[in-house]
């Protein structure tokens, strides 16, 4: 497992270490010892989601501001543009964003720490995207802010009109949506 920062020094990108051979591939989507040993990071995942969506479905940017979640994301089918904002007041990043592309293919994926924003943008015809959670999901809990706030100025790689959720479509810009103090 190799991991990589990011423009905001929370967020990581990890690398599984593959192994292809005449049968076909091998890895370890998970390692929670090597995890830890690599970020200093001792997260503990107790919820699976899975998603499927079209190309320029957008989904997020979502957050719980209570119950917080850390986010293990990875894409088993097409292609994604991940994205991860720092939502915390206080944070010397606050407002900032990170992006990147996983895929089926790269197998990259990404570590979305608590107190951070996630989204992403389906480049692929289709994706479906597997992420562990920290903690569980908590509908009174969960925001959403503005996937295309200028304060923020995400570049999302899209080819065409976004397809969003209601919620998405209504969520406020960041100026006007709860954050984390």
């Amino acid at each position: 497992m190799k991991i990589s920062p990011t423009a905001l020094r929370e967020v990581f990108i990890i690398e599984p270490d593959v192994k292809v051979d005449e049968r076909g591939m091998f890895f370890e989507s998970f390692n929670e010892r090597r995890f830890a040993e690599l970020t200093g990071i001792e997260a503990r995942f107790v919820q699976d989601n899975h998603s499927r969506s079209l190309r320029n479905v957008v989904r997020g940017l979502h957050y719980q501001i209570r119950h917080t979640q850390g986010k293990l994301v990875r894409v088993v089918s097409g292609e994604v543009f991940d994205v991860a904002v720092d939502m915390r007041r206080r944070s010397p990043t606050f407002g900032s964003w990170t992006g990147v592309v996983l895929s089926a293919d790269n197998r990259r994926q990404t570590w979305i720490p608590p107190g951070f924003a996630h989204g992403f943008a389906v480049l692929s015809e289709a994706a479906e995207v597997l992420y562990k959670t920290t903690d569980y999901f908590a509908p009174e809990h969960a925001r959403a802010v503005c996937w295309n706030d200028p304060s923020i100025g995400i570049k999302w790689p899209l080819t065409g009109v976004p397809l969003l959720s209601e919620k998405d479509r209504n969520a406020p810009p960041l100026a006007d949506a709860d954050v984390f103090e």
